[in-house]
């Protein structure tokens, strides 16, 4: 068991806390806060037990002088002081003197906000290489380290594993929730045990299906990604999404798992035509899957006892397209099945059709919770102290 939150006195104490405030900002103004949410419970335990705290965190990516003004955490820093009862300061310094002027200064119960850990990766990837001198420098700042940073926790960054290697350390809330959720369902041994799985790409989730086939009773495909075990069967899937280079992967697995594999029926089409799959033309591009397919894919589900979620079935953020994700997610909502949302384009979806607590859990992390999901330890959650 990795320590916790819990498991330090912050009397006095200077904390460094690695959240994941990457949140989408337009024109200056953060346009979904669910992230900034998600780290209070953590950020206000800091403030009550006299810790004087320091926030670190990515925003986007930074490859150019060009990325670090239009991913500076401003607008997150301003986004915060509406949500806690405390004083709270800005470094635009990554490190430095302003920096360092503000931790000296910095009283129990107070935070600093440093600015976009990623400014760091400008020329020479200091963040995302896990710089030693970066990781001492930041170390240097603090007496503990907290990662409540679910989302890059499959990453080893200087911001996470850098500095756990230097300091006394433990998981945030929302790290312990996530790593929680995921055990309850992935180790709970109740049948039927499906897994639905769509989007676009077969290659980052290769991994994740050699790991949960053999252990599911069924995988229910859609997406962009069911077109390449589809054509993997000889149907032609006209101008629809394909990964070739997988596709000896997908015959291979629909050879090995046919009794486990749920393959569309029918689609519909970028022109909103829908044709069962034997009738796809050379011109046509599938949008989501069809009504023949949800009714399969509703049986199979309502007869499940747990659920794990990653993708969904169709171009959800188009309406008439997002009729076979939603129909889906009505499914489990209705029949009250436990349900495991894995975080990226399965997370955006349910928010946006309006299940954001219609299930078990939601993932906030979608590379980190894929990585969970292959089986694999996850970097800056492996580096924390044992209790």
């Amino acid at each position: 068991m990795k320590k916790t939150i819990k498991d330090y006195d912050y009397n006095n104490k200077t904390v460094i806390i690695r959240c994941d405030l990457n949140v989408p900002i337009k024109d200056g103004i953060v346009t979904d806060d669910t992230r900034i949410k998600e780290s209070l419970e953590s950020l206000n335990y800091l403030i009550s037990n006299h810790a004087k705290i320091i926030i670190l965190s990515h925003l986007g990516k930074v490859k150019t002088e060009e990325d670090k003004v239009k991913n500076t955490l401003y607008p997150v820093y301003l986004k915060l002081k509406d949500y806690l009862n405390t004083n709270i300061f800005f470094s635009k310094e990554t490190r430095g003197n302003i920096l360092e002027e503000l931790v000296n200064n910095l009283k129990p119960g107070e935070i600093i906000l440093v600015e976009n850990t990623r400014y760091e990766d400008v020329p020479n990837n200091l963040e995302s290489g896990c710089d030693e001198e970066l990781s001492k420098y930041w170390a240097s700042l603090g007496d503990i380290f907290i990662n409540d940073a679910y989302g890059t926790s499959h990453r080893s960054h200087a911001s996470n594993v850098g500095i756990a290697k230097l300091l006394p350390n433990a998981i945030g809330f929302l790290v312990l929730k996530e790593i929680t959720k995921l055990d309850g369902i992935l180790n709970e041994n109740t049948h039927p045990y499906t897994v639905i799985m769509g989007g676009k790409k077969i290659s980052d989730k290769t991994l994740v299906i050699d790991n949960l086939i053999t252990k599911c009773d069924n995988l229910l495909l859609g997406g962009g990604m069911c077109f390449t075990f589809l054509k993997a069967k000889g149907y032609n899937v006209g101008l629809s999404i394909v990964d070739d280079d997988n596709l000896t992967y997908c015959k291979e697995l629909l050879n090995k798992y046919s009794d486990k594999i749920l393959l569309p029926i029918d689609i519909v089409t970028k022109d909103n035509k829908i044709i069962d799959i034997d009738s796809i033309n050379n011109d046509d591009i599938g949008y989501d899957i069809g009504p023949k397919t949800i009714e399969l894919f509703r049986t199979q589900l309502k007869k499940s006892k747990r659920v794990i979620v990653n993708g969904p079935m169709g171009v959800f953020e188009e309406k008439p397209f997002d009729k076979g994700t939603k129909t889906l997610y009505e499914t489990l909502k209705e029949n009250n099945i436990k349900t495991l949302i894995g975080g990226g384009d399965s997370a955006a979806s349910v928010n946006l059709l309006g299940y954001g607590n219609a299930f078990y859990h939601i993932s906030t992390g979608g590379g980190a919770t894929l990585e969970y999901l292959t089986g694999k330890p996850l970097k800056a959650i492996e580096i924390i102290n044992e209790k």
